[in-house]
């Protein structure tokens, strides 16, 4: 049999697009500089005949239904984004920043799932099985039943993973491993690529689910091609703030789930914990009727979680004033501060704004439009926030407030924590008794009703600002 053939291609590294010469821009995804010279096999004409007699095409309205098995994990945070567990044969990718606890949660779901009978392999490319056994020190982990393979052969890894049949199995890191029979060097579009189909296809073949870990760019996406993303079943991002203790893991695909779900942890001595009660976690420090702070309640998939936005206002000395948004999206806080300037009668075309939301979390959702309005507004006027209030609505252009969905289930994660009012849209729906008996809904129309209900103001203050 002859050699196969090979041709010299120009593949981009961030998208996988192929040129057959070298291009300063990328066509497909606009990257500078991107595309690397690599060597391919071309396939033979012979070769695209051949076809499986086993595999046939079947009319889907013959096809039996089965439920998915799944693998329950120990970590109720990790089953809730998974949607209940992995299901067997899955590919699951978790990418994150370096240092954010990639490494550690999984080894820690590899030491809760190695039971008597039960065998977990745990591959390194990156750390030697030395380094892999301090963790586990640290971390508490015995290792009974967990497997260590330092090794980034992939034909070498899944070699040995056929021997030992293990229920689970970890990668760490997928842009560490590579196929000798390739030209690329590791971490490269066509090593990436290549060895995740293997991957996946031996998940698939042994009913195995398999968890790889990624590198991240300095823009937050895993680094590689793009494909490599639609490739596995599950793509999970383990999120977290440099000086915050807290991590939140969340789902951007899931091909067995909602990717609306996020679970929390927190980074301690002995590991990740889980936060069962994210609410009064990243309530713990709030200082009731605190100027500049409010407290919304965003939902997280199917359930709500109460969080504090705090905003700092500051007259601008030099040059334009800056918005500084961590947290929270950056064209909503621009929204928001040119309707509170234009419609609620807070002039902040001069003021620097900084917004943030305490604990690491990022929210997305309009419905926080309404709290980080009243935070502006009370660190622009140096007034307290009305005790015990929170505020939940999306803003409009014209200054009116918009309702927000799953309004009673908010409401009731307020009331269980303790708070007495809460501010809404006038035009949201009726609020159905029941687990909200014990607050108060106070409904506002606009923006600025909503400031009159929401601050408390003094009457030096009231003469120096006016009201609306």
């Amino acid at each position: 049999m002859g050699k196969p053939k090979t041709k010299a291609v120009f593949v981009c590294q961030q998208c996988g697009k192929e040129s057959p010469k070298w291009l300063g821009r990328c066509p497909g995804c606009q990257e500078w500089n991107s595309l690397v010279e690599t060597v391919v096999s071309v396939s033979s004409p012979a070769a695209m005949l051949l076809y499986s007699e086993d595999n046939v095409p079947q009319e889907l309205s013959k096809l039996k239904s089965e439920r998915s098995h799944r693998l329950i994990f120990p970590l109720t945070e990790l089953n809730r984004v998974l949607g209940g567990g992995s299901v067997l044969g899955s590919l699951v990718l978790i990418g994150g920043d370096p240092g954010v606890g990639k490494s550690t949660l999984l080894l820690q779901v590899s030491s809760t799932m190695a039971t008597p009978g039960s065998k977990v392999a745990y591959v390194s490319g990156e750390e030697s099985p030395q380094q892999i056994k301090l963790r586990a020190e640290r971390l508490g982990v015995a290792g009974d039943r967990l497997f260590v393979l330092s090794e980034t052969n992939l034909e070498a890894i899944i070699g040995r993973l056929g021997e030992l049949l293990p229920i689970l199995v970890v990668i760490d890191s997928i842009q560490t491993v590579h196929l000798e029979e390739l030209s690329g060097v590791p971490g490269s579009v066509g090593q990436i690529r290549e060895c995740t189909l293997r991957l996946m296809r031996w998940a698939k073949q042994n009913n195995i689910p398999v968890f790889i870990t990624g590198h991240v760019t300095k823009d937050g996406a895993i680094a590689g091609p793009r494909v490599l993303e639609h490739i596995v079943d599950v793509v999970l991002y383990l999120e977290g703030e440099t000086f915050s203790s807290y991590r939140i893991l969340r789902s951007a695909k899931n091909r067995y789930g909602s990717t609306n779900e996020v679970g929390v942890f927190e980074m301690s001595g002995k590991g990740l914990l889980e936060v069962p009660n994210p609410s009064e976690a990243f309530l713990a420090s709030y200082s009731n009727g605190a100027i500049g702070s409010v407290v919304v309640s965003t939902l997280e998939g199917s359930r709500p979680v109460m969080v504090e936005i705090q905003a700092l206002t500051s007259l601008s000395l030099f040059g334009p004033p800056r918005r500084i948004a961590t947290g929270v999206d950056f064209g909503r806080l621009l929204l928001i501060a040119a309707v509170l300037t234009r419609r609620a009668g807070v002039n902040l075309s001069n003021q620097d704004i900084i917004t943030n939301v305490v604990g690491g979390m990022k929210i997305a959702e309009p419905a926080a439009d309404l709290g980080i309005a009243l935070a502006i507004a009370s660190s622009f006027r140096d007034a307290q926030v009305a005790p015990g209030i929170v505020a939940l609505g999306e803003i409009g252009l014209n200054g009116e407030l918009r309702p927000v969905p799953q309004l009673e289930r908010r409401i009731a994660e307020a009331a269980r924590l303790g708070f007495k009012s809460c501010l809404i849209p006038a035009t949201s729906p009726k609020v159905l008794p029941g687990n909200t008996k014990s607050i108060e809904i106070m409904r506002a129309s606009t923006v600025a009703q909503a400031l009159r209900l929401g601050l408390v103001k003094s009457v030096g203050q009231l003469k120096e600002h006016g009201d609306e």
